[in-house]
């Protein structure tokens, strides 16, 4: 699918600008336990005008054909690229029960970030405590990774999936 930068882009965002739009794909992940899981995933950029993307991530479980059939986690938030080009700053919350800060470096079409704080309300679904994300551009695909670290643990990857812009 051909991708157009909007004329009337926020000059700040021309660094994430290949990411705007609606990404569709299949994706992979495992558990703490080791469990390995496969899902669904469809991730919307979007833009309105000021210096900020807004991010929303929604993961489901799927039925045998392919669709949706419940949902499996959801996350929102701001992509914040800042003015030296080269790093952002991302605000993100989840269902879950936690919200995090993320900063990151750009490098051309690939987004590296870790957390710098992650807030978990007492009743989260997950001790989660740490993250580490990996964006990318690969043959027009977005390709990205999720390593997490829960009750302290090192990092571990927990998912990963490649997206088609549809």
């Amino acid at each position: 699918m051909v991708f157009h930068i909007p004329d009337d882009l926020n000059r700040d965002l021309m660094p994430l600008a290949w990411m705007i739009g609606h990404w569709e794909g299949d994706g992979h992940g495992a558990e703490t336990d080791g469990t390995q899981f496969e899902f669904g995933c469809q991730i919307d950029f979007t833009e309105n005008g000021g210096d900020f993307l807004h991010y929303i991530c929604q993961t489901y479980h799927k039925n045998p054909d392919g669709t949706p059939a419940r949902p499996l986690r959801m996350e929102t938030g701001y992509w914040r690229p800042r003015v030296d080009s080269k790093s952002l700053t991302v605000v993100m919350t989840a269902q879950e029960g936690w919200s995090e800060l993320w900063s990151g470096s750009i490098d051309g079409a690939k987004i590296e970030m870790r957390t710098d704080t992650v807030v978990r309300a007492d009743d989260a679904s997950v001790a989660y405590t740490a993250g580490q994300r990996l964006y990318g551009q690969v043959n027009s695909d977005l390709l990205w990774t999720f390593d997490r670290s829960v009750e302290g643990d090192a990092l571990k990857p927990y998912m990963w999936a490649q997206l088609k812009r549809a």
